[in-house]
């Protein structure tokens, strides 16, 4: 009998290490993992997924014929737009995405809510039983809606780089144009002599799509609607408006330009003046009461100890 639990224990110990060293293994490739975007003039691009993403992005894309049937199809538009306008159309699908809302919950989930239980003693841990139907819908909340805060972060993120580069875009085309060059030369210069970032990425797009037989006015709406910003929107339609009505686009340029910067100077006008608002919940929870007790803290000690 003792051979035999002896034998058995040693099997377990042995499928348990096997076990982690795969893990450790998958985790290990997967944190070295590049993702990259293919541009339309053939250069490639690094996308950043986060890590908790990236390690069940495989078994998503395993699920995706199963989970494509059951995707509205509204819902599945929706999703591939927030998912070009953050940068990773043709990285992931909507059905993966659908795929990563359902398995981070279930996976690092169910790992957070263990790991939690591991951490407290053992009269903390019966507690934490007692709770464990509150505190479990907690856990996979906040890890089902990792997925949609990420993707609109990264929506977000990439709104503000084009926000900063996009004035200093238009006057260059601006100068380019007002130097006698044509509306696309210039756009093709710009892109050729700049780094590609976010802006220069979309601009690439635009030439490529021109080069291949889309007129300008449809290339240039295609980008405005990929992207989904106010502020490149206003940019588009301005030159649409400019091409159909034969206005000088250089003019036009500027005007923008101008408008886009003047919107910058308001929006960090705007998050001034709401900075106090936001400080007021820390000043009251956080900074007062440490005031309090650092100034307080020795008489009120005193206080006790001569009443005791």
């Amino acid at each position: 009998m003792n051979l035999t639990a002896s034998g058995d224990l040693l099997l377990i110990s042995g499928l348990w290490g096997l076990f982690a060293t795969g893990v450790s293994a998958y985790c290990a490739r997967m944190a070295g993992e590049i993702t990259y975007i293919t541009l339309s003039d053939g250069r490639r691009k690094e996308r950043q997924i986060p890590f908790a993403l990236r390690l069940l992005l495989p078994f998503a894309r395993g699920m995706e014929a199963r989970i494509s049937p059951w995707v509205p199809t509204n819902a599945r538009a929706q999703t591939d737009r927030k998912l070009t306008a953050a940068g990773f159309e043709g990285v992931i699908s909507a059905a993966e995405f659908v795929g990563l809302r359902l398995l981070v919950p279930l996976v690092h989930g169910t790992l957070a809510a263990a790991f939690m239980t591991m951490l407290f003693t053992a009269s903390e841990r019966n507690v934490l039983l007692q709770l464990r139907l509150p505190t479990g819908l907690l856990v996979f909340l906040l890890a089902g809606i990792y997925p949609h805060l990420w993707l609109r972060g990264a929506i977000a993120e990439r709104h503000r780089a084009i926000r900063r580069a996009l004035p200093f875009v238009l006057d260059i085309l601006t100068l380019s144009v007002e130097a006698g060059l044509d509306f696309m030369t210039a756009l093709q210069r710009q892109v050729e002599r700049s780094d590609i970032d976010v802006l220069n990425e979309e601009l690439i797009r635009v030439i490529r799509e021109i080069q291949l037989g889309k007129t300008r006015r449809e290339a240039l709406r295609d980008m405005s609607r990929r992207v989904d910003s106010s502020d490149l929107r206003s940019v588009v339609n301005a030159l649409v408006q400019a091409d159909e009505l034969g206005v000088s686009i250089g003019t036009i340029l500027r005007i923008q330009a101008d408008q886009i910067r003047q919107r910058r100077f308001e929006r960090a006008e705007r998050l001034a003046n709401e900075a106090p608002v936001k400080l007021l919940f820390p000043l009251l929870f956080f900074i007062f009461p440490s005031v309090f007790l650092i100034l307080l803290g020795p008489i009120l000690r005193q206080v006790f100890a001569n009443g005791l």
